[in-house]
């Protein structure tokens, strides 16, 4: 009886020390933003535009954008009309909000004012991530693949002042996902989930010139980018943040993280990584970086079961994570201080 109680006592021990507490951990809870009850199934991208005080995310159920107003936290605007909505960008000198449209294999451009569709511009299947270039005002695009059934996949670059398509890359693999720039040279980092691999492309001559193989992790379908110490991250769903050196292109370590990573971010100021992962009840996991060989946990801060999408705002030092329904609970967006 005493050795039982002995090994419950170590369990509740480790699981104490496992989570942080209130007062010490990476994020604390401050605010939630509820959806309406019809508001069911996966959550995509959301984004914070500052400016104007709003906060922008996306339902697959209802087909929609929905726009919050982050003073009051109330819903303010709900924008129709899409197959799936996934990636979201909003250009505040040109107040317009840019949304990819899996359904309906398309970016849609409205103006972020008025919320009328502007443009639309006509892509391929699966039309999902993007990265936005503030040096050229370029926006990177995944779209085709597996779903356009077609034995390649194509980034395709849009000009989002004149809203039109400039170019295109086409790429070896079923799926691609997330991407990221380096402002200091022409190199644009994409992950090639089918091929576990990561694809380094120059943007100027709109090449791969690089190859990375993924060892460490599988299903690699978030990535953040250290630039000023050459580290990328690449969030593989099977647990692990794989640590890249960007100037050799060598694995060096795998971080330990929970399960079905969505989205990473790296924050340079604090030089924190936070990994939002929707497995079992859900997730964010924090590291710090000691330096660029060494990292150390902060913890996981629950989320919710699903809740896979996340959005760092460093300029209000808060954290949102956009959580779908569950039962007795509506869907709602998270916001948690940065402490």
């Amino acid at each position: 009886m005493r050795r039982k109680q002995a090994i419950l006592l170590a369990v509740i021990l480790a699981f104490a020390l496992q989570a942080p507490c209130a007062d010490t951990a990476p994020l604390k809870l401050v605010g939630r933003y509820e959806f309406p009850s019809d508001v069911k199934g996966k959550m995509d991208q959301l984004i914070v535009e500052l400016h104007g005080h709003r906060l922008f995310t996306t339902s697959y159920g209802l087909k929609s954008v929905f726009v919050f107003d982050l003073r009051t936290h109330k819903l303010i605007h709900t924008i129709g009309g899409f197959g799936i909505p996934h990636a979201l960008f909003y250009r505040e000198d040109l107040n317009r909000l840019y949304v990819t449209d899996g359904g309906a294999a398309n970016l849609k451009i409205f103006d972020g004012i008025t919320y009328n569709l502007i443009k639309s511009v006509q892509l391929l299947p699966d039309t999902d991530a993007i990265v936005y270039d503030s040096a050229t005002k370029y926006l990177y695009i995944v779209n085709g693949g597996g779903d356009a059934k077609m034995t390649f996949s194509t980034i395709s670059i849009i000009d989002t002042t004149s809203g039109d398509k400039i170019s295109e890359m086409k790429v070896d693999g079923l799926t691609l996902d997330a991407m990221e720039i380096e402002r200091s040279s022409p190199k644009l980092y994409v992950t090639n989930v089918a091929k576990t691999q990561v694809e380094v492309i120059d943007r100027n001559a709109r090449t791969i010139i690089a190859s990375w193989p993924i060892t460490l992790g599988k299903h690699n379908v978030a990535m953040a980018l250290d630039e000023a110490h050459h580290r990328l991250f690449v969030g593989c769903r099977t647990g692990q943040i794989v640590v890249f050196d960007t100037e050799t292109g060598r694995e060096l370590q795998a971080l330990p993280i929970n399960q079905g990573i969505d989205d990473l971010v790296y924050d340079p100021g604090s030089k924190r990584l936070y990994a939002a992962c929707p497995d079992g009840t859900g997730s964010v996991d924090v590291y710090e970086q000691v330096d660029p060989d060494h990292y150390k946990s902060l913890g996981q801060i629950p989320t919710g079961p699903g809740a896979r999408n996340g959005r760092l705002v460093p300029e209000l030092k808060r954290y949102f994570v956009a959580a779908p329904q569950q039962e007795g609970a509506n869907a709602e967006v998270l916001e948690y201080i940065v402490q």
